[in-house]
């Protein structure tokens, strides 16, 4: 048993304070609106309710930025400690994959030759172009 985990003998733990102690959601409110949703699987249950019990060893299939996650639960804990001690409460059964993390990691997109800001010879041409038209 580690430090900030609660005792493993038929202990429970509410869906939405786990999701949120494990640092899924920033709020617990966030959690439990998303629980409350119907978004959450437990043990490939639909569950509607953000108070379901969830135990040790239950598998959590949920959606989450864009990708699923599926996650078997190791742990209760008894508060929302740091980071390193709420990757503690689960294990993550996601295959790795090779997608950036964040946008500035992605490499940027490429513009097609010509298009975006003219240049100063192209703007003068244009300008002249333009003056010449008017009367």
């Amino acid at each position: 048993m580690t430090s900030g985990s609660a005792p493993e003998t038929d202990a429970f733990m509410r869906l939405d304070k786990w999701l949120w102690h494990a640092r899924f959601f920033k709020t617990r409110g966030g959690a439990s609106t998303y629980t409350g949703a119907g978004n959450v699987r437990v043990n490939s249950v639909r569950q509607t309710r953000s108070s379901a019990r969830i135990r040790v060893g239950d598998t959590l299939t949920f959606a989450l930025h864009g990708h699923v996650r599926v996650i078997e639960i190791i742990a209760l804990s008894v508060r929302r400690g740091p980071a390193v001690e709420a990757r503690a409460l689960y294990h993550d059964h996601e295959p790795p994959t090779n997608r950036p993390k964040t946008p500035a990691e992605a490499k940027p997109a490429q513009r097609a030759p010509g298009s975006g800001r003219p240049t100063k010879r192209e703007r003068r041409a244009q300008d002249a172009f333009i003056d010449k038209g008017s009367f």
